[in-house]
């Protein structure tokens, strides 16, 4: 089977579907509100910025890839994000994969089950710990994203079509520190925070049945 073969459904089906976005503000005038709003409050706006803009960027380029390129595939972000982690790690244990992916592995359970119902991947026991399963991908799988991804790496290159070579270096250094400073500071700054004690487990923010 040849990655054109699996990408036959992939092709581009149009803008309709897209998801609306009414009214949304730009991003130049989010900063000014942001900047009003703020008035003389002691903020460091200049790494406000920073992390304000990696969130809006994030989502900017999460829903224009989810709309062109992986929804040609039905594909969805995370999925699409679960298979690459298969597909660039090989074999790997479901609860690595949730945590290269960056999700939980209740929701990996959820993406794994899709997938393999649709032959992209498949699932099986650990050879020495029956408590554990491994996921990697089936032959079509494979051929799905070899014939993906150079598409995927095209919107890639255009979501960040206002930048240089050397600026998107630039770029990808800085988000890299970014995450290296919470990577390996983080824990200590939050325990700080918390005065020592452990976070609190998340809420899932549904309200208890009654």
């Amino acid at each position: 089977m040849s990655p054109n073969d699996v990408l036959e459904p992939c092709r581009p089906r149009g803008v309709e579907g897209v998801w609306p976005v009414p009214g949304r503000r730009s991003i130049t005038e989010a900063e000014q509100l942001a900047q009003a709003k703020l008035g003389g409050a002691p903020i460091r706006h200049d790494q406000m910025a920073v992390v304000a803009n990696i969130y809006r960027a994030a989502s900017a380029v999460r829903q224009h890839l989810e709309n062109s390129v992986l929804r040609g595939c039905d594909l969805t972000w995370t999925a699409f994000v679960v298979l690459w982690v298969v597909w660039i790690w090989g074999e790997s244990e479901t609860r690595h994969v949730a945590e290269e992916a960056g999700i939980s592995k209740g929701t990996l359970t959820g993406v794994a089950r899709t997938l393999e119902a649709r032959g992209l991947v498949k699932r099986a026991g650990h050879p020495t710990d029956g408590r554990l399963v491994l996921l990697s991908l089936t032959d079509e799988g494979e051929a799905l994203m070899q014939g993906l991804f150079p598409r995927f790496n095209e919107e890639e290159a255009f979501v960040t079509g206002q930048l240089g070579d050397a600026e998107c270096r630039s770029v990808a250094d800085g988000l890299r520190r970014v995450v290296l400073q919470v990577e390996e500071r983080g824990e200590e700054r939050r325990r700080e925070l918390l005065g020592g004690a452990d976070p609190a487990p998340r809420r899932s923010g549904r309200r208890p049945k009654g």
